[in-house]
């Protein structure tokens, strides 16, 4: 707002110019009216994570579940009874991420303020200490915040009812009461005070990224040596996976913020580009161009990785088509056919690359991103400015990547808004966001209470209640049927129970990511021991899967492993028409499971088998069997229902 071309008469922002003499005129006015918006979105934050704690982390585990006096060292981690119980903690770190948000924001109005009236000759000596006790306290705060994170951390042997009501209360009125005294101090009047240069956002930009880049390092440092300590050949990326996605995760959150400050700089000084030679603004921190021109390489390299893996996929398509026939008895060759199902089983296969694609993506990116920090310290210069004075290529080459990156994540965020908004209207996008988002809100947030709540805080407590309930009310057994995410809801809350319940519980799984995805991404919750654990702890447990399907797999795959699995399933289940397909079977691959005859016949099966163990238990056990259907208040695809006694679903 110090700037004349975006406090023009009739601009928005005309009443914060510089020269019109109003009150907001001085800086430390405008910085304070400006720091209302990050204010804003803080508070915001603090009242979503507060409105979701009571309805997710704070539902209690049913009393004796998984008492942990009787657990043994091997108990898996997600049946430890405080795993899905974070209401101490979560509050506890919304206080903290409260505090230090307002504290932030606090001293970016606090900085320039206090080395104004440091160097100022003019200002009251009061001012002056006043700044100096503010920055104080602001040190002081930073301190408790970090003092508050590190000091308790997670609780999961136990349920943690109590509630540090210190820190919850107290820390973020604290830091807001703090945050309005500088405000105040800022708004006092200096009227001799007038803006120069630029605030410190460069260099607060590349401490942002330098610090993320080395933390992701520490990280893959740390996870290697873990690995090397237990291999675990179910690891994704020998254990590197949870760094490269952080790695992925920082990049995409600095790509976004330079796309939109870009824009918005772009939007402010009209027809001229920021930055640039003769514009009149001088543009966003140096090293958010910089960002924006290593995105065309980036892309570049994507799209041969995605071609080198779609020739592979081409090839193994064409090898699996010339055998898909052999595999229907009786029935003749079609070579359009045998391509549709090769095709699908080609792409279902695909996700176990993912993997690889994340590790070549991520280690591109890391190499690029190191690229751009040191050219925006050593250069000082967007790239454009930067390549002046070098060959004509490389200097076009150079601005064409700037103003092609920039233009591009402009162009990424809308199609992100736009693929939000279609997901009103178009099922089909609800139900592949949807997937994401159950998938990508499953963990627990105990390490950071602005996440997305986690809805199995809210489901395995529910459906462990339900299990626990009627299984001790009634005495009888249940099967639970769970599809897709919803296996992992299901194990996740048979965990959850008193061993002696585990044994009246029989699993049905199908499309499941148990191993697939879990156990490669979360060896350490989800991995072969946990999984042959699970089979040996219920009393019996049978997984469908299908070679077309890219989320679900084998349970426990392995010549030496418990026979749980039945697959690959035939999809589609008729090669050609006949009088019971008379028209084309279509290719199911994740969806239906239900509509093939291995699932009533495997379900029968279980079924059976508590029939006859209740029957041997007496008289009062009964048997409850359970079909897949929505239920309001739980993820999709999975659900446990509890038949009257006696009966067998």
């Amino acid at each position: 707002a110090g700037a004349a071309s975006c406090t023009a008469p009739g601009s928005p922002l005309g009443f914060l110019a510089p020269d019109g003499g109003g009150w907001w005129s001085q800086p430390g006015r405008r910085l304070a009216l400006g720091a209302l918006v990050p204010t804003a979105l803080t508070g915001l934050l603090w009242y979503l994570s507060n409105r979701t704690w009571s309805a997710y982390e704070s539902q209690p585990p049913p009393a004796g579940a998984a008492d942990p006096d009787t657990a043994s060292d091997t108990a898996p981690a997600l049946g430890r009874p405080g795993f899905w119980y974070g209401r101490r903690i979560v509050a506890r770190l919304r206080a903290a991420h409260t505090a230090a948000g307002l504290l932030t924001v606090a001293v970016a109005v606090s900085a320039p303020t206090a080395a104004h009236d440091r160097r100022a000759e003019a200002t009251a000596p009061a001012l002056e200490a006043l700044g100096w006790i503010t920055q104080a306290l602001l040190g002081a705060g930073a301190v408790t915040v970090a003092w508050v994170v590190c000091r308790r951390g997670r609780s999961e042997d136990r349920p943690d009812h109590r509630l540090d009501r210190a820190a919850v209360c107290l820390l973020p009125g604290a830091a807001l009461a703090l945050l309005a005294a500088v405000l105040l101090h800022a708004c006092w009047s200096r009227p001799g005070w007038t803006s120069t240069g630029r605030l410190p956002g460069d260099f607060a930009f590349g401490v942002i990224m330098l610090g993320q880049g080395l933390c992701v390092l520490a990280l893959a440092a740390v996870a290697r040596h873990l690995h090397r300590r237990a291999p675990d050949p179910a690891a994704a990326l020998r254990g590197l996976g949870g760094p490269a996605v952080a790695m992925l995760g920082c990049a995409l959150g600095g790509v976004m913020s330079g796309g939109v400050a870009q824009r918005v700089a772009d939007w402010m000084d009209g027809g001229a580009t920021p930055g640039m030679a003769g514009a009149p603004l001088p543009g966003p921190p140096v090293l958010l161009s910089w960002q924006a021109a290593v995105l065309p390489p980036l892309l570049l390299v994507l799209a041969l990785l995605a071609a080198w893996f779609a020739a592979g996929a081409a090839r193994t398509r064409r090898r699996l088509a010339a055998a898909v026939a052999a595999e229907y008895p009786g029935e003749s060759p079609d070579e359009a056919r045998s391509r549709r199902i090769a095709g699908a089983r080609t792409a279902a296969a695909l996700t176990d690359s993912a993997p690889w694609f994340v590790a070549a993506v991520s280690g591109i990116t890391l190499v690029l991103g190191a690229g751009a920090l040191a050219g925006a310290w050593l250069s000082g210069q967007v790239p454009g400015e930067a390549a002046r004075g070098a060959p004509p290529l490389l200097e076009t080459a150079a601005r064409t990547a700037q103003d092609a990156g920039s233009w591009l994540i402009g162009l990424g965020i809308a199609l992100f808004a736009a693929w939000g908004r279609r997901a009103y209207r178009d099922p089909a996008a609800r139900r592949t966001i949807g997937i994401l988002w159950d998938v990508g809100t499953f963990w627990p947030r105990a390490a950071h209470p602005f996440a997305p709540p986690c809805y199995a805080e809210r489901a395995v407590p529910d459906l462990t209640w339900r299990m626990a309930g009627w299984t001790g009310r009634t005495g009888g057994r249940l099967v639970i049927s769970g599809h897709s995410q919803g296996s992992v809801l299901a194990a996740a809350a048979v965990w959850q129970l008193p061993p002696p319940v585990r044994r009246r519980v029989a699993l049905l799984t199908y499309g499941s990511p148990l191993a697939r995805l879990y156990g490669r991404w979360f060896p350490a919750y989800f991995g072969p021991g946990q999984l042959t654990a699970l089979h040996r702890d219920v009393d019996c447990w049978r997984n469908l899967w299908r070679a077309t399907d890219p989320i679900g797999g084998p349970a426990l795959p392995g010549p030496d492993s418990p026979e749980v699995d039945r697959g690959p399933l035939a999809d589609p289940l008729a090669y050609g028409r006949s009088a019971r397909h008379p028209l084309p079977a279509p290719i199911l691959g994740h969806a239906d499971y239900q509509a093939d005859p291995a699932f009533a016949a495997e379900r029968a099966a279980l079924l059976a088998r508590l029939e006859r163990a209740a029957r041997a238990a007496g008289p009062r056990t009964a048997v409850a069997g359970g079909m897949p259907a929505q239920r309001p208040g739980v993820s999709k695809g999975w659900e446990a229902s509890a038949d009257p006694p006696g009966t067998a679903g």
